[in-house]
């Protein structure tokens, strides 16, 4: 409780004093309280206040142009940790937070990546409160960031993406699978397009990724004719590039795409087919074969040259035989 009183005052005297200043003036307050026990009378004004404060930060991250889906895992995020450890958002200390993250560890058996993506919200949402002098001090500056063990994500190989064309009993499910081989687009940016969003003379077309961010992504001359045969074969009137191969032709959804891919994966014996592995085969193949890594991040539309790097797998084969070359 003494902590708390000390940030409140640090809070009261934060325009007046400089950082140094500030951490004088925490110092002589810790010296003059050592000896003193600071009791809280109840507030009934503490959920609402934290509530206020959550608020405040979700419609900062709507300005900023997040997408529904992230607003609400940020809030939900930080909805159960503030619950959780039950005390103002303007009083949470670094140990406070630290003992959630272990807890919900222990408790939910989630993976550290899991964990890290929460700590990553609260870090966002606490420095948030210190830019805008709700508080002194993010705690989570001192909780560093999760380390996650690697693991070799596969892709899949020429035999496996062949394997599934001619499994393909129909246009679509062929066009499908040539546009996501060929442009290493989301799968979400995938059935938001329509058919005239394609552009077949310069085998392109653009795409709205995340944060309504747009860009073009292209296609071989084999995705150019499955596409071009799939629309021709249909018989609806339905906008939408892909929809369902039953009336009324519905849109294709995403979780349409992943049960038709999770069943020729199944049908094929091929392990772990989804949209996803598409676009990591596209960019390890880019990369494979020396296309600059800023085009593969332009081209995957990703924001961090670290995420291209994170979707890129090596070619082992390559890697033996620089060895050889250079080394061995």
């Amino acid at each position: 409780m003494t902590d708390n009183l000390i940030n409140e005052i640090e809070l009261a005297m934060l325009e007046v004093l400089d950082n140094e200043q500030l951490g004088q003036l925490r110092k002589v307050l810790e010296y003059t309280f050592r000896n003193i026990i600071v009791t809280e009378r109840d507030s009934v004004h503490t959920e609402g206040n934290n509530q206020a404060l959550i608020e405040s930060f979700v419609a900062a991250k709507k300005v900023e142009g997040c997408s529904d889906k992230s607003i609400s895992y940020y809030k939900s995020t930080i909805n159960n940790a503030i619950s959780r450890i039950e005390k103002e958002i303007v009083h949470v200390t670094t140990d406070d937070l630290r003992c959630y993250l272990n807890e919900y560890q222990a408790v939910s058996g989630a993976s550290k990546v899991t964990v890290d993506n929460i700590r990553r919200i609260l870090s966002s949402f606490f420095s948030w409160l210190e830019e805008e002098n709700y508080i002194v001090k993010s705690p989570v500056r001192r909780i560093h960031k999760v380390k996650v063990g690697k693991t070799v994500k596969e892709t899949y190989t020429d035999e496996a993406l062949e394997q599934m064309r001619d499994h393909c009993s129909n246009a679509r499910d062929l066009a499908l699978i040539d546009l996501l081989a060929s442009t290493g687009m989301r799968v979400g940016e995938l059935v938001k397009l329509n058919k005239n969003d394609i552009d077949y003379q310069n085998r392109e077309c653009i795409v709205t990724g995340k944060g309504d961010k747009q860009r073009k992504v292209y296609f071989d001359a084999r995705t150019k004719i499955h596409l071009q045969n799939y629309i021709n074969s249909r018989t609806d009137t339905n906008e939408a590039l892909f929809v369902s191969l039953l009336a009324p032709y519905n849109r294709l959804l995403i979780s349409g795409v992943e049960i038709r891919l999770r069943q020729l994966g199944h049908e094929l014996n091929i392990p772990k087919v989804h949209p996803h592995k598409f676009r990591r085969t596209l960019a390890t193949m880019a990369i494979d074969k020396g296309m600059p890594i800023e085009q593969v991040q332009h081209l995957l539309g990703h924001q961090s040259l670290d995420t291209t790097l994170q979707y890129a797998m090596v070619n082992q084969n390559n890697v033996k035989m620089s060895h050889h070359k250079f080394i061995g």
